[in-house]
């Protein structure tokens, strides 16, 4: 770039840095702008402590977790047991972060009541430092409750109880009979209208530890953390064991062997990598149990901990919706993902025009995530996974100066403005990239941005910028002009 050029972008970002002054900013805004924000992100690797919401079938669990959320990420029904696709989500509360892990679809039946409770319960305890039980309190106290009560108790942890669907002050009366279980002062709250959860909130922070005793802060040294993972079979261990070159992994043709993450340190063209090779995710984790409920949580915190997720996929079979889910997951979790089509060495020119289609249809959202053939068994093509993966993480870590990324987005807002909604045109008035791993980027504008300009923006974002096989994250604050006086 020359000197000129660099000068009308100084100058360009500048004015549009003025443009701010007449709008009003919050203490967070002003912390973004100024590149506080990477330090909040940093003390977010730290192991936050983790708070398990635990409780019978139907009694608002859901609910509550999205309440504390802050947003939708759990599916409510009125049915009991209904399921989706992660199990943990960070959150925080009067200025403390913490990790929220939902517990919620426990297959209890009628039959074997004992043992399901016990084995659900026991796990959720293990990976907590902090509980809140959930009662229904227009119930009142079931044989279940009692004996989640007497695990809970056994298990040390503290605990904090929430009298859900105590809807006004009238049925405040059914909580007190909650007194009876032993656990203190039962907290009325409804989950759906947010009544007292911010008490109940308050509560779990006075018990809630500064550091976790069971989480694992994200390692920011050493060598690459890869995540393999997929679903069950598709050679995510024979794909180890080929890198590594040798039977590290026990690898059979019966889905399910691997139960608990492996990890292996292997090294690839002269660079150090650390492979974890992950259970095989079977369905979405709350429709599993026991030993497989298990797995699927130590495989969601291997994706967390990773820096990439390898998705592998086996390349003879139709594309899966578990498939498409899995790299969903590493998506979610802020991931960089490469997309390894295993097993090519079974796979004839049919097939491959076939896997060419689906791949265009069903992951027309995931088109920048890079994809690689090989088959794992005879080794054919493994050796493309380094520029892939290398590729891959560069982008996840990479940052674009806020010059640049202004000058970028004037350009773009000139040559394509946002559409014209109720009369008014919402405009870009300052953009920076908060942070990397993945990169995000905050826009400050006058209006509302629709999410197909947001889709637009992150499309020519890719394509001026690179980002193949990362993730990003672009959110939007609307910011008002500050009112005369």
């Amino acid at each position: 770039m020359s000197e000129e050029d660099m000068n009308d972008e100084q100058a360009q970002y500048e004015l549009l840095l003025g443009n701010l002054d007449s709008y009003d900013l919050s203490e967070e805004d002003l912390a973004v702008l100024s590149g506080e924000l990477d330090a909040y992100e940093s003390e977010r690797l730290k192991a936050l402590p983790v708070i398990a919401v635990v409780g019978r079938p139907n009694v608002g669990k859901s609910t509550l977790v999205n309440r504390i959320v802050g947003e939708r990420v759990a599916v409510v029904q009125d049915t009991p047991g209904v399921t989706r696709d992660r199990v943990s989500y960070p959150a925080s509360w009067a200025g403390r972060d913490f990790t929220l892990l939902d517990t919620g679809g426990w297959d209890v039946d009628v039959k074997g009541i004992d043992a399901s409770v016990a084995r659900q319960a026991e796990v959720a305890i293990d990976h907590c430092d902090a509980v809140v039980l959930v009662v229904d309190a227009t119930v009142g106290v079931t044989n279940t409750d009692e004996q989640i009560v007497r695990l809970l108790r056994r298990s040390g942890k503290p605990i904090v109880l929430a009298a859900n669907k105590v809807d006004s002050a009238m049925q405040e009366s059914d909580a007190a009979y909650l007194w009876g279980l032993g656990l203190g002062e039962p907290h009325p709250i409804s989950a759906m209208h947010g009544r007292g959860t911010g008490d109940l909130l308050d509560a779990v922070m006075e018990i809630l530890p500064a550091e976790s005793a069971v989480a694992e802060a994200t390692p920011t040294d050493g060598p690459h953390r890869i995540a393999l993972v997929g679903r069950p079979n598709v050679g995510k261990s024979s794909l180890l064991n080929k890198l590594v070159g040798a039977e590290r992994v026990v690898v059979d043709s019966l889905a399910g062997t691997t139960r608990d993450p492996v990890d292996e340190h292997v090294e690839l063209d002269g660079q150090n990598w650390l492979f974890v090779d992950t259970a095989g995710i079977r369905r979405r984790v709350h429709q599993t149990s026991g030993a497989d409920y298990y797995a699927s949580l130590r495989t969601q915190a291997a994706i967390e901990k990773a820096e990439l997720g390898l998705v592998l996929v086996d390349a003879s079979e139709p594309l899966t919706e578990q498939d498409i889910r899995v790299m969903q997951q590493v998506v979610d979790a802020g991931r960089a993902l490469v997309i390894v089509c295993n097993k090519w060495d079974l796979v004839d020119e049919d097939r491959r025009m076939e896997l060419d289609r689906e791949m265009d249809r069903e992951l027309s959202q995931l088109r920048w995530a890079e994809r690689i053939n090989l088959s794992a068994r005879t080794g054919w093509h493994t050796n493309r996974l380094t520029a892939a993966m290398e590729t891959a993480i560069d982008s996840w870590e990479s940052r674009i100066s806020t010059g640049k990324l202004n000058s970028f987005l004037g350009e773009l807002a000139a040559a394509h403005p946002h559409p014209v909604r109720g009369g008014k045109q919402p405009r870009i008035l300052f953009a920076t990239q908060a942070s990397s791993c993945p990169p995000r980027f905050v826009l400050f504008a006058s209006g509302f941005i629709e999410a197909g300009y947001r889709r637009f923006i992150e499309n020519q974002l890719r394509e001026t910028f690179g980002f193949e096989g990362s993730p990003i994250v672009i959110s939007v604050r609307v910011r008002e002009r500050r009112k005369r006086k």
